[in-house]
């Protein structure tokens, strides 16, 4: 986690272990998940939320939006692939190729998956409430944090 950047308050960025060129279904719900976790610390600390996890969103819903219409990993639509990448040396866009009654219901199925994994979040953030604390003061106090550190602050809670 790095502090100011450009245009907002901090990045979260996530740090491979491995080089990897393929993720599983549940590696890319917990990836949504933890983008939707500021957003989750937001609804449990003050009861509501605010414009500081825009990006976190955009990206957690591409990625869901990826497994309902390209990977498919989608529970209405099963293994049917619904966009296609034009071009990808040019624009790079995505063109659905499906009805108006298909895109309403990959518009439910991606909301659906957000709110599942938003529910966890909070869900998760609730039973570790310790955690979050000492996180937010070491936070609050030196502005980054180290994968390192993270776990050593979230083991000692």
């Amino acid at each position: 986690i790095v502090p100011r950047t450009l245009g907002s308050l901090g990045y979260t960025m996530n740090m491979p272990e491995e080089e990897r060129y393929l993720m599983t279904k549940s590696e890319i719900l917990a990836q949504i998940t933890t983008l939707l976790g500021g957003r989750a610390a937001e609804i449990i600390k003050f009861g509501e939320v605010t414009t500081g996890a825009s990006n976190d969103i955009e990206r957690a819903t591409k990625l869901a939006r990826g497994m309902v219409t390209q990977y498919g990993m989608s529970e209405t639509f099963g293994p049917m692939g619904l966009e296609t990448q034009e071009n990808q040396y040019l624009d790079g866009r995505n063109v659905f190729g499906g009805s108006d009654q298909s895109s309403a219901l990959v518009d439910k199925e991606v909301r659906d998956i957000l709110q599942q994994c938003e529910e966890e979040a909070i869900k998760l953030l609730n039973s570790n409430q310790d955690a979050l604390e000492r996180i937010s003061a070491y936070l609050l106090e030196k502005e980054n944090i180290s994968v390192e550190e993270f776990m050593h602050l979230l083991k000692a809670a």
